[in-house]
Formats: C-alpha cells, sequence, structure tokens
C-alpha cells in the first residue's frame, strides 16, 4: 500500500503533461510488473488519426520512450493498425486479449480533443485485484488532468489560456534546429523524445471588426463566433501546433514549420477557412494575422510584439490577410526595433 501511495504523490506532483504520462507509465510498471506499459494518443486529422506514443516502457528499459512530438502521421501507425486498441477507443471500456501473451487496454479520455489508451503486456491475464489498481491509478490520472485543463484552458474555446503561454514558450523555444534529447525530468528517468528540425515561428490572430459582431448581433453570438473559430483552427493547424486564446477575440499559435513560406501557408490556409465558412447570423468574419520566427534568446514579449507589430499592419492596411515581421522590415515597412537597440547597446 505504502509503494501505492509512494507513486499517486510523484503522479500528482509535476504540472508538465509530458512527465505526467511519464509517470504513470512508471508507476504501473514497478506495481504490476508488466512486459510493457505504454500509453498512446490518438492524434492527426478525423478519419486520418494514428497512435503517437506517448511514453513507453519495457521491463528492462532504463528510460521511457516517446515518439517526436513533431513526428509527421504518415511515419505513425493508423488507429486500425492495432484492433483491440482501437476497440477500446470505441467502447471505452477495458478490453483484455488472451492467448500466447496476454494484453490489456484502459481508455483515458478526459476530452474530445485528447483521447489516449493505455496499453499493458502480461505474461498472463490481469487479475481482479490489478484491474483495480489500474482503473484506480486511471482515475487519479483523469483528475489531475482535468485540473490541469481547468487552469491552463480557456474555459470558452478549450484553447491554452493567456497564463500557460510564457512557461510553454521558452521551453519550445529552447529546443534548437538540431535534434537534440529533451532534458530529464527531477528525479524521473530521462524521456527519450527528440526535438525537430525547423524553426519555431509565433502567430498573433485578431478578428476583423469583432466589436460590431458583439454591438450587431449581442454577446452569445459573438461568444459562438470564438468557439467556432477555435474549432476552426483545430482542424486547419497540425495536432502538436499550440493554440491559444489570450482573450477577446485575439488568438495566438506556436509552430514549428521550415521556414516563413511554410508559417505563411500554413496561416494563409486558416486565413482562407475563416473567410469561406459561414457563420450562424453573422455570415461572414475575416482574420488578420502577423507572424514572426523565434530568435535565440527570444522573449515572449519581444516575439509576441513583432507579431503584433506585423498584425497591426495589415490591419492597417485593409485587414483579412497574413504578414510576416522580417519581410515588412525587409520591404522597409516596419523597423526591427530589437536590433536598433543592439546597435545602440554596443
Amino acid at each position: 500500500m505504502s509503494q501505492l501511495v509512494d507513486h499517486l504523490a510523484e503522479l500528482t506532483g509535476f504540472r508538465d503533461r509530458d512527465v505526467l504520462d511519464v509517470t504513470l507509465v512508471g508507476a504501473l510498471r514497478d506495481l504490476l510488473r508488466p512486459q510493457e506499459v505504454a500509453i498512446y494518443r490518438a492524434v492527426g486529422e478525423p478519419g486520418a488519426q494514428v497512435w503517437m506514443t506517448r511514453a513507453r516502457l519495457r521491463a528492462n528499459d532504463s528510460a521511457p520512450h516517446a515518439d517526436p512530438l513533431w513526428a509527421e502521421p504518415g511515419s505513425l501507425p493508423t488507429l486500425d493498425s492495432v484492433p483491440q486498441r482501437l476497440a477500446c477507443l470505441q467502447c471505452q471500456h477495458a478490453v483484455q486479449h488472451h492467448g500466447e501473451w496476454s494484453c490489456a487496454w484502459f481508455p483515458v479520455a478526459n476530452d474530445p480533443h485528447t483521447v489516449q489508451v493505455l496499453e499493458l503486456h502480461t505474461e498472463r491475464p490481469l487479475d481482479a485485484d490489478a484491474l483495480r489498481t489500474v482503473s484506480s491509478v486511471l482515475r487519479i490520472y483523469r483528475n489531475f488532468q482535468d485540473l490541469l485543463d481547468y487552469s491552463e484552458r480557456d474555459t470558452l474555446t478549450g484553447l491554452l489560456n493567456r497564463k500557460t503561454f510564457d512557461e510553454r514558450f521558452m521551453r519550445l523555444a529552447s529546443l534548437g534546429p538540431e535534434p537534440v534529447a529533451a532534458p530529464p525530468a527531477p528525479d524521473l528517468p530521462e524521456l527519450r523524445r527528440l526535438a525537430p528540425a525547423g524553426q519555431m515561428w509565433l502567430a498573433v490572430i485578431d478578428i476583423d471588426h469583432f466589436k460590431r459582431v458583439n454591438d450587431v448581433y449581442g454577446h452569445l453570438i459573438g461568444d459562438e463566433v470564438l468557439l467556432l473559430l477555435s474549432r476552426l483552427m483545430r482542424s486547419t493547424f497540425r495536432f502538436h501546433d499550440h493554440l491559444y486564446r489570450f482573450g477577446g477575440e485575439e488568438f495566438v499559435v506556436l509552430m514549428r514549420c521550415d521556414d516563413a513560406e511554410a508559417a505563411a501557408s500554413a496561416l494563409e490556409r486558416l486565413r482562407q477557412v475563416v473567410a469561406s465558412y459561414r457563420f450562424p447570423q453573422v455570415e461572414r468574419i475575416t482574420v488578420s494575422v502577423g507572424f514572426t520566427g523565434l530568435r535565440p534568446s527570444d522573449t515572449p514579449s519581444a516575439a509576441f510584439e513583432r507579431a503584433d507589430l506585423a498584425l497591426y499592419h495589415v490591419k492597417q492596411n485593409g485587414r483579412d490577410g497574413v504578414a510576416c515581421h522580417a519581410e515588412l522590415v525587409a520591404q522597409g515597412h516596419l523597423q526591427d526595433r530589437a536590433r536598433d537597440n543592439d546597435v545602440e547597446l554596443f
């Protein structure tokens, strides 16, 4: 019992979701001694979803394995490649397989946007006590995930909220363009997850004339527009892009792309999707977007200011467009204040 209590205390001791998944598989390996324990997440577009390994531990592993956060969907197994895992996902209750080997799958779903399955490979089928242990640990895991969601997500749209931005910005910005091992969590085995190639980009998205929507149609319709826009963002961007609502009609995206052209293409795709969507009563809205690449030793406020300046330029020049801060500087439309300050400093 003391071992179980220790693991539960460790499970709820971190506010990092990656570490939480690592702690979950580590706790179940120590408690049940399976041949393998893993947690998989269903990610990707509806109808083309794949399995991403969040954390996997074999009996003799010294550290958990996980798929890279920016793994290409085509490199990951499809949902139907593991029928029992998919069956667990669809029926939302535990599934066991008995034969030359035993395996059990447990659904782990906190909200419609995060669906996971816990998988245990064992020498023999799990008995009633083991099943109760897994179910109890998963209930605590889900409850703690709910607490994290409550503190980190916008209540209306379900996107990440403003107060989580700075911490995630610094974490993502620290991942360089070359593949490097992610830093180990304190007092936990190192999670073997590689940082991908490419550059991080920050975009600020603003709904054009949103005040008019609230004034003409009322705040309930305005809230519906915000909710529908958040859904369009989820369906347009990739599963590993970080989407935020900063408040009001302002949204932020943190994403990794090879270059400015790729980032502009992704943001332009969102602009077109929004412009062609028919919102109830309001019919048509548009968005203006400014974006910038993250720089070495960048701060959240400095990167946000550059993207916001690009956004302001779009607003001042007809709205319903996408602009890159670096390109506006190169064209002479904006001054790069940070670089000017560097010149003055030295």
